[in-house]
């Protein structure tokens, strides 16, 4: 994972995702932006959430891209406001209020027993015959759930039964470097 990132590369990658997010919503089209810093051109993964008065208001990421994590950061963006299935295309009035976070990934880590899951410190991913769900690791710790909450409420976002992760499902752990307007 890419510990390196400062608060100045934090601030320009927040920057990036709100730019990206009011062109997209104003133009239609995403404007990509261009940068030549070393650390922000390597491929890794990545979240872009974004809220509203606190609430969820989108998210969307990819665990791993062959593209440059500024980028995907900027794509990633675009479609959380625009193409999250759980919420309406944000429009111009969406705009005037809306705090970004993102979540820069570690490499999905299989894991062989529930046991090995850190509340805090991993995010979820669990796989079942055709069903995915993933939490991010901020999600458990804002909701105060437990190791076995927290593998209840991922298998119900892959549209399972809570419990269905005790028997034939792959879980995957992953962590993030978490930041946002609000704590850079």
């Amino acid at each position: 994972m890419n510990d390196t990132l400062n608060s100045a590369d934090k601030k320009l990658l927040l920057d990036l995702a709100r730019e990206a997010i009011t062109a997209t919503v104003q133009t239609g089209k995403l404007n990509m932006q261009q940068v030549t810093d070393a650390k922000l051109s390597v491929p890794q993964g990545c979240f872009v959430t974004i809220k509203k008065q606190g609430a969820l208001r989108g998210c969307i990421g990819n665990f791993s891209s062959d593209k440059p994590l500024y980028q995907l950061v900027q794509e990633m963006a675009a479609s959380a406001a625009t193409r999250d299935p759980r919420f309406y295309p944000m429009k111009e009035a969406d705009l005037a209020e809306f705090e970004l976070e993102i979540s820069v990934l570690s490499p999905l880590s299989k894991i062989s027993s529930p046991e090995e899951v850190e509340v805090g410190k991993h995010g979820l991913y669990l796989e079942k015959n055709f069903s995915r769900g993933v939490l991010l690791p901020q999600v458990a710790v804002e909701h105060h759930w437990d190791r076995e909450t927290f593998l209840n409420q991922t298998a119900l976002k892959a549209g399972l039964k809570k419990d269905d992760w005790k028997e034939g499902a792959d879980l995957y752990v992953f962590s993030a470097d978490v930041f946002g307007e609000n704590n850079p």
